[in-house]
């Protein structure tokens, strides 16, 4: 019996890393009548001479979409154009990634496809999510983001299109990734990455997934909400169960107004909110 990681699935084909090799397994049956499945990132116990998952260990936390377990950092890759940037995506993200206690990353792509003026524009914006504790990087420099994430498993994860394939090959030259160009027609990306699959590239474990655009709180409680927007613990409202919805008397709401809380985040917060509150 052996220990290994799973870094690949395609179909039912799971490739486990044990000791710096490879092997295809399958799972076990048993997995489906406990209702569980392997999933990538997930630590395993496997039979090497007959290729089959016989354990999945503890998991330290599970993300359902994309798919993956065991990981350190979200980073969340964020496009300004083509596709066009979605403070709501990148909100939700931030708010879904938190509360499955990792970390979430921004990094931004494809800011040099706007005016110089703007660009100080968009800069301002994620100036304040680093001042609610929320690491931002711009892929121009990849040294400062690597350094960052030396050492870890970080699951990428944005909207189709933003540059994620991209960003690896950058990194790597020799994974050669496939990319393919935004559709006009459509206003986002095109699919590329087809499977979820572990790359080490400098002593960085990134998990590439394929890209989605979109994103449900099924899995969040409504008293949980507010893990995903720290800022409005600085303000002291005279409810002590204040929404931040319907009060009369708000200090977060007089916050939005005074322009200290990013108007487009409480949009947010009141988007997410009725959505988990159905």
């Amino acid at each position: 019996m052996r220990t290994g990681k799973i870094v690949k699935i395609i179909s039912n084909l799971y490739t486990v890393l044990s000791d710096d090799n490879l092997y295809e397994c399958r799972a076990r049956g048993k997995f489906r009548f406990d209702k569980i499945s392997p999933v990538v990132g997930d630590i395993v116990d496997f039979d090497e001479k007959e290729k089959y998952i016989v354990d999945i260990k503890e998991r330290k936390n599970y993300l359902n979409r994309p798919t993956v377990s065991n990981v350190d950092i979200a980073l969340i890759t964020t496009s300004i154009k083509k596709p066009d940037l979605s403070l709501n995506l990148l909100d939700k993200l931030i708010l879904v990634i938190k509360e499955k206690n990792i970390e979430p990353v921004i990094c931004i792509t494809k800011l040099d496809l706007v005016s110089f003026f703007n660009r100080g524009v968009y800069k301002k914006l994620f100036k304040y999510y680093e001042n609610i504790g929320i690491k931002v990087f711009y892929n121009n420099d990849l040294n400062s983001l690597t350094k960052y994430l030396k050492g870890k498993t970080i699951v990428l994860t944005g909207q189709t299109g933003a540059g994620k394939s991209t960003l690896l090959n950058k990194l790597d030259k020799s994974l050669n990734l496939e990319t393919n160009p935004i559709s006009e027609a459509l206003g986002r990306g095109v699919h590329t990455t087809r499977h979820t699959e572990i790359h080490e590239i400098n002593g960085i474990y990134f998990v590439d997934t394929p890209g989605f655009s979109s994103i449900n709180l099924d899995d969040i409680n409504k008293d949980n909400i507010g893990i995903g927007f720290p800022e409005f613990n600085k303000y002291t409202c005279d409810f002590k169960d204040c929404k931040h919805i319907d009060e009369k008397s708000c200090s977060v709401k007089d916050a939005v107004k005074a322009k200290k809380i990013l108007a487009s985040r409480y949009e947010s917060y009141k988007a997410f909110y009725k959505e988990i509150k159905k």
